[in-house]
């Protein structure tokens, strides 16, 4: 999911809402967030949590990328939270 968050927070002018089913496909999708970067010369500024945790974090300033595994997804529930924001994108 991508959020336009623009009108909405000073954090970012996008938000990448995105899952995994396990500790091993969020550090694999993480790892080609950080690949594709790359490709484009943009290096995060930070990177944050870990797959035992189930939410992992790139920030690449204007877009914040957030990965999650099912269970922190419905806990954390970012769409809600930042609900007044234009949805862009939905994938599923």
């Amino acid at each position: 999911m991508l959020l336009d968050v623009r009108s909405v927070s000073l954090l970012a002018d996008y938000f990448i809402i995105g899952s995994g089913d396990t500790e091993r496909q969020l550090k694999a999708i993480c790892d080609d967030v950080l690949e594709r970067g790359a490709e484009l010369s943009q290096k995060p500024l930070r990177v944050d949590g870990s797959p035992e945790s189930g939410w992992m974090v790139v920030d690449f300033a204007s877009v914040i990328v957030h990965i999650f595994l099912p269970a922190q997804r419905d806990y954390y529930r970012l769409e809600e939270l930042w609900s007044d924001a234009p949805m862009v994108v939905r994938v599923q």
